[in-house]
């Protein structure tokens, strides 16, 4: 498989992960499901993560990562699958208070919004553990361990 990455750095950031790593995470998300993909991910400031997370998802505080899957209109087949939004001040905050490394939550947070891409969620129980099983397998090819595990 191969990802098409379009990686935007729209803020300032000490430590962010780099283009290669964005690119793996992402792949190692959609290559079971796709042939090829193209990809943008958007480092976002906590106010501009604030804004969209309000305007599309009705919550005015910002957020770890935004999925925004690409419809293409009908007949067009693009290996588009769309943007996701992550904001990196949310991602450090929450690695801290949950003890987990920078770097690993953010590969969990990439793989997270890929799926959501693909059309995978956790509203209800048995989705969410269908979504969980997946990050958690997807995560452990890359050596890092179950981010949902309590005793960390």
């Amino acid at each position: 498989m191969s990802v098409e990455l379009d990686l935007q750095i729209a803020c300032e950031f000490d430590d962010l992960p780099s283009e290669q790593q964005f690119e793996l995470w992402a792949d190692k998300a959609l290559s079971p499901y796709l042939e090829h993909a193209e990809l943008t991910i958007r480092i976002a400031d906590e106010k501009e993560s604030q804004e969209l997370n309000h305007q599309y998802r009705g919550k005015n505080k910002p957020t770890n990562v935004l999925s925004f899957p690409f419809e293409a209109p009908p007949g067009i087949e693009l290996p588009l699958v769309g943007d996701l939004i992550i904001c990196p001040h949310i991602v450090k905050l929450e690695a801290i208070e949950q003890e987990k490394p920078f770097h690993e939550h953010f590969a969990h947070m990439v793989i997270h919004g890929c799926l959501h891409l693909l059309g995978f969620d956790h509203i209800n129980e048995q989705d969410a553990m269908e979504m969980e099983s997946l990050e958690k397998e997807f995560l452990a090819q890359l050596g890092i361990s179950d981010p949902y595990r309590d005793d960390l």
